[in-house]
């Protein structure tokens, strides 16, 4: 079998058994340190603008010490495998994500080596041998790690530039086709209109079919619109936004099978907020048609709303079959998609929305079944110095 990339890594550094027990020896002595490492940790990155930008600043730091505790402790602590592996290489694709800059994670990696030798040389100060050896093993680790984030770094850098050249590509395309498009579809809607006035409108059966003509070019207009509004800024309607009316509006245009519970909590206590309320109505019919596909006939869909110190969330769950993990990285890219009717531009739409707004939205699995999307808004000014 073909030694993983893991395995070479290992090998080239000469991280053994003895390495091991090192580090699981220097997990005991540190782990009651991993809160004030990480507190260290994150102050130093935020003093750099740039970081903390990709960051956005303070609001994300709480949930990222927590994870970086854990991460100290799969450092020392291990098993050493392919799993994880896997695990650190979604720190890259993070990276990626956010677009930070991979300098700072050099420094940032320098700082715990200062933090953990610190440690080393505070317990092990009467035992060389085990100072040497705990020095020598928590090198390769950290070596390790860098040369992961670095490789997947690289290669999910590359991929997005692909990506951004083929959307550039499908952008001309699109704009190019969907402004011929326009034509043709408006000409079938004026002939339609004239046909449903004459006397072969009293048929019914003739009524049935021009009843479908018509719902099938609203939903080529539909189409032509959404793949227009990918390629295109639309300005924002800067104006006061209330989530819970956008949210009873956007219900009204989904159609939800009897079988299908919808459930929303907190979004009327949530305050007001500065947005374009016919974009977030948008972002909100495209995720729940989205979900109500996905549960079929019998299921739930849930929205829950909280308010944070500088952001609301809305976390979106249904309990449809979820997503693979083969479709999790592409989720929202234009023209991925698992409906055998759809054209992949619901969820890609979403995200751009959100951003507009300064937002954001993730896909964050769960434990059972069920797809589940966390969205978050800026608090507008005037609400801000209300939490305050």
């Amino acid at each position: 079998m073909a030694e993983t990339l893991f395995e070479e890594l290992k090998r080239y550094v000469d991280f053994g058994p003895e390495d091991e027990q090192a580090l699981r020896a220097l997990h005991e002595l540190a782990e009651r340190h991993y809160t004030d490492i990480a507190h260290v940790f994150y102050d130093r990155i935020l003093a750099h603008e740039g970081a903390r930008k990709a960051l956005a600043g303070e609001s994300q730091v709480g949930h990222l010490k927590v994870t970086l505790r854990a991460w100290m402790g799969q450092l020392l602590r291990g098993p050493w495998d392919e799993a994880y592996y896997e695990l650190r290489c979604r720190i890259g694709r993070v990276h990626v994500r956010i677009s930070l800059p991979q300098h700072y994670m050099f420094g940032a990696m320098n700082l715990l080596r200062q933090e953990f030798n610190g440690i080393i040389d505070e317990h092990y100060v009467h035992n060389l041998g085990a100072l040497r050896a705990a020095r020598v093993a928590l090198g390769k680790i950290l070596d390790i790690e860098l040369a992961i984030m670095l490789h997947t770094y690289r290669e999910d850098l590359l991929a997005q530039q692909a990506r951004n050249e083929r959307l550039s590509t499908f952008g001309q395309l699109v704009g190019s086709i969907g402004h011929e498009l326009r034509n043709p579809l408006g000409v079938i809607e004026t002939s339609l209109f004239i046909l449903k006035g004459r006397p072969l409108a009293t048929d019914e059966r003739a009524t049935k079919h021009l009843d479908r003509i018509g719902e099938q070019v609203a939903l080529a207009n539909r189409i032509v619109t959404d793949l227009l509004d990918m390629i295109r800024d639309r300005p924002l309607k800067r104006e006061p936004l209330r989530l819970d009316e956008v949210w009873k509006d956007a219900l009204s245009s989904v159609q939800v099978p009897e079988g299908v519970s919808l459930r929303a909590e907190g979004l009327a206590e949530l305050p007001t907020l500065q947005g374009d309320p016919g974009q977030m109505r948008q972002v909100f019919v495209n995720l729940l048609e989205n979900a109500v596909h996905a549960v079929g006939e019998k299921g739930t869909v849930a929205l829950v709303a909280s308010k944070g110190p500088d952001a609301v969330e809305l976390v979106l769950e249904d309990s449809g079959p979820g997503v693979s993990d083969s479709i999790r990285r592409r989720i929202f890219e234009p023209l991925m998609t698992t409906k055998a009717r759809g054209i992949g531009l619901g969820l890609p739409l979403v995200k751009r929305i959100l951003e507009r707004h300064g937002g954001s939205i993730t896909y964050a699995p769960h434990e059972g079944r069920g797809a589940r999307f966390v969205m978050r808004l800026p608090l507008s000014p005037s609400s801000q110095d209300a939490t305050a």
